[in-house]
């Protein structure tokens, strides 16, 4: 069903609303992505890192009346809101749990449907189109979130449902993994680098910003070419999807060389996104769970890293 048109409920995440005249200042300060980008036709990927550049969250982040709002795994909002909250209470920003004023859905292949319900279309990766008080932000090629104020879903959904089949959140992973986008989930929480996920390569790292938390690690690894570690997709046989932070296992090294990211369903089998030795990957033989675990195919990924050009952003 991945290629095919459908929508569903996205209630894997949260919602965090940072609010205030000094929101965008204050946000500038935390996150990797570079606020003064945003507008209100313009969303962004992003990270929050320890000062050692780990991430303790992924998220899209998107403006919304007088502030900002960012989706990221519901398991690691209140966590991610009490830390930030440490930083916000010299500056004139708002921090909260908006989780229950929004109803997220994700669009596959919906264009159409859109159309007939009389609504616009955002065009390129990360654009966005205010409908109203709902917002369709473009998160890849075939695939739209719609953001909707929580009275306002129900009827919303009621129209979509007469145009699309209502689907698993696994089908719109499933088109996560194929887009090539890692998110932070509760077990892989500061585990990663962003390089490590291929944040930058989807726009949701700036170089040219300034300083912020874990900036100096992040740049360096950029700068400097150190990276050894990155996403890679893969294929796995059998219906069971691992969870992130699942380890992989090389047998050519005889030990662990990388952890899960994101899986979901694939037909007949699983796809996901892993981080890995870059060495191990060359060398093949990649397991999973342990040495003598289930072998995992290698897949292509849907952008190709360019050092100089996403040390442009």
């Amino acid at each position: 069903m991945s290629e095919s048109a459908f929508f569903c409920v996205l209630n894997h995440e949260g919602i965090l609303a940072v609010r205030g005249s000094d929101a965008g200042k204050f946000l500038q300060g935390q996150l990797t992505c570079n606020i003064n980008y945003l507008n209100p036709t313009a969303s962004s990927l992003g990270a929050r890192c320890t000062p050692k550049g780990r991430m303790q969250s992924s998220f899209r982040i998107v403006g919304q009346a007088d502030g900002y709002l960012l989706a990221l795994a519901a398991e690691l909002l209140e966590p991610q809101l009490a830390d930030l909250k440490k930083y916000a209470v010299f500056s004139k920003a708002t921090l909260t749990d908006e989780s229950p004023r929004w109803v997220r859905f994700g669009l596959s292949h919906a264009e159409d449907a859109l159309k007939a319900m009389g609504m616009g279309l955002p065009g390129e990766p990360n654009e966005v189109l205010a409908e109203g008080e709902a917002l369709l932000v473009r998160v890849s090629p075939g695939r739209i979130e719609a953001w909707l104020p929580v009275e306002q879903a129900e009827a919303f959904q009621a129209r979509l449902g007469e145009a699309l089949a209502r689907a698993s959140l696994d089908e719109w992973l499933l088109g996560q993994v194929r887009a090539g986008i890692g998110q932070v989930f509760g077990p892989t929480r500061e585990l990663f680098i962003p390089q490590m996920i291929n944040l930058q390569a989807v726009g949701g790292v700036s170089f040219k910003k300034g300083c912020y938390t874990g900036q100096e690690i992040v740049a360096r690894m950029q700068y400097l070419g150190k990276l050894k570690r990155r996403q890679y997709r893969l294929a796995l046989g059998g219906n069971s999807v691992p969870a992130p932070g699942t380890e992989l296992f090389s047998s050519v090294h005889a030990s662990a060389v990388g952890e899960v990211v994101l899986g979901a369903p694939a037909g007949d089998g699983v796809e996901l996104l892993a981080v890995l030795q870059d060495n191990a990957v060359e060398q093949g033989d990649i397991r999973l769970g342990s040495l003598e675990g289930p072998r995992l195919g290698l897949l292509d990924l849907p952008y190709e890293l360019d050092r100089d050009r996403e040390i442009q952003r």
